[in-house]
């Protein structure tokens, strides 16, 4: 348990608890719904009476009980924390209701409330499940690859731009570079050169602020006034502020430039700020700020994160070979495409894609995704047993053991982007999510809840990748970054360290 802080403990154990505990109320008041036949519920995890499973976590760690009791029991069990019960959903087969069940049934809400303080009223999970479909509907209308073509010659020019400071060679921190040019790169996407101007300075910092301040504590106790949570609410409010002013001034721009088009008329702060509810009501200020706030934090955190994995894991001594095949894909590209770098130049780069993707399922951005039952459902095993689980329980979908299960991925530890190569084809509709099929893939969710930005993600990361890989030569100099799993979205923990060496990949190659 050396590298596992208390927060750690404390959120496997005591977060289903209380979610448990305030629903205990209303879950006592409902008749109790029947199915055709009595169904036993999921095996539990041996434990100590009261306590459960609470000695092994302590003893073990979280993944390796999860591990051992998915190896003792199979594909669905439960776990028992103090009094309540948690159920783990282990594997594609058994994933389908997790994913693709109604709102009504199983439910983000009870879970997820802890994100009110970094996202803001108005929006997310302080607004009902209509509300917020609708918000998420604002931002999928922005998603689709009729607007992606348009932004990657945006991310094209930050790029070059952020990489052109670097010197012919160096030492550089690879996880501070990618936090900084991926808020660069969405915010000149997004939200036009208002926000972007702001990104190298103030905003910047307060979106650190925010990401340090939704740790595992926060699920808990997401109003616990510790110091983190004192600067993430400090970091909201001023952030707050910043954006107001953005969004008056550009509806003061549109009011004064009737019947003249601009040029940012079509960015993303532009739609959100003309999107109307089916009610016909307009979004307010407040929510388009929330907006903002939320797409520039899951966004930036996500993306960086990634991109910094995908490094780690292309320069690591081991991955020499997958290394020197994504070089060669871009040699291959300049050499037919030149130095351009579009659309449909970005989809023909399938080894930096699957690189990406296998990145991806190594290093999902979260440990473990929750749901609470509002009613219960029955569920078969991949053993072919039948259960009920029960409704009021937590409903768990362990990425970390789901993307690593043998029968899915064969030698799952080992990293290989060739496991997620697909025809030509296929590869626009792999990015826009349709490749996660079966959900046996749920990097970025899925069903119901997947999530509208994975596309533009995947852009992103393409964009900055396919230029380093053509113009230096590097070498990470610091061991291979542990996991930081004492934070809502784990990262690499840690610095990044890579040197670098200027070259360029001639077309002529």
């Amino acid at each position: 348990m050396a590298n596992m802080e208390l927060s750690t403990i404390i959120w496997l154990v005591f977060v289903p608890v209380c979610i448990a505990i305030v629903s205990t109320t209303k879950i006592a008041r409902r008749r109790h719904r029947t199915t055709r036949r009595s169904l036993p519920p999921p095996p539990m995890a041996t434990g100590a009476p009261l306590i459960g499973i609470l000695p092994a976590l302590l003893a073990k760690g979280p993944l390796q009980v999860i591990r051992d009791a998915h190896a003792e029991m199979g594909s669905v069990f439960m776990v028992r924390l103090l009094h309540r019960k948690v159920a783990f959903l282990v594997g594609p087969e058994v994933s389908s209701h997790f994913y693709q069940g109604l709102d009504s049934e199983i439910s983000q809400d009870e879970v997820s409330r802890f994100t009110i303080p970094t996202f803001g009223p108005s929006v997310a999970f302080d607004v009902d499940f209509a509300t917020r479909r609708e918000q998420f509907r604002f931002f999928g209308d922005a998603m689709k690859p009729a607007k992606l073509r348009t932004y990657a010659g945006l991310m094209v020019r930050e790029v070059e731009e952020y990489f052109a400071r670097w010197g012919q060679s160096g030492t550089v921190d690879l996880k501070h570079e990618l936090e900084h040019l991926v808020t660069l790169v969405a915010s000149r996407c997004l939200f036009g050169e208002e926000v972007r101007s702001k990104m190298l300075g103030e905003v910047a910092t307060h979106l650190r602020e925010l990401n340090d301040g939704m740790r595992l504590v926060t699920i808990l106790f997401p109003h616990l006034p510790t110091p983190a949570h004192r600067r993430r609410d400090m970091a909201r409010a001023r952030l707050g502020e910043i954006f107001s002013d953005i969004v008056r001034s550009r509806k003061a721009a549109c009011n004064n430039s009737v019947g003249r088009r601009d040029a940012h008329v079509d960015d993303v702060l532009q739609c959100l700020i003309d999107s109307r509810y089916k009610s016909g009501r307009r979004t307010t200020d407040t929510e388009v700020v929330g907006m903002l706030v939320s797409a520039l934090f899951a966004g930036q955190h996500t993306s960086s994160s990634t991109g910094t994995w995908t490094g780690a894991r292309l320069l690591a001594r081991e991955n020499a070979g997958h290394l020197r095949a994504a070089v060669r894909e871009q040699e291959r590209i300049v050499a037919r495409h030149g130095d351009r770098v579009d659309y449909e130049v970005l989809l023909e780069m399938e080894t930096l894609r699957c690189s990406v993707k296998e990145t991806l399922r190594l290093h999902p951005p979260a440990m473990v995704l929750l749901r609470h039952a509002r009613r219960s459902f029955v569920v078969r095993s991949r053993e072919g047993e039948e259960y009920e689980v029960p409704e009021g329980c937590t409903v768990a979908s362990p990425l970390v053991v789901h993307h690593r299960l043998p029968y899915v991925y064969g030698d799952p530890e080992r990293y290989d982007p060739g496991r997620f190569r697909v025809p030509a084809a296929r590869r626009e509709d792999d990015e826009a999510g349709a490749g996660a099929s079966a959900f046996a893939y749920t990097a970025f969710g899925g069903g119901r809840h997947a999530c509208v930005g994975e596309a533009f993600a995947y852009m992103q990361i393409k964009v900055i990748w396919s230029h380093l890989l053509r113009n230096f030569e590097m070498e990470m100099v610091s061991p291979f970054p542990e996991t930081d799993w004492n934070v809502v979205m784990p990262g690499p923990k840690g610095k990044v360290m890579v040197s670098y060496k200027r070259r360029t990949i001639s077309a002529a190659a």
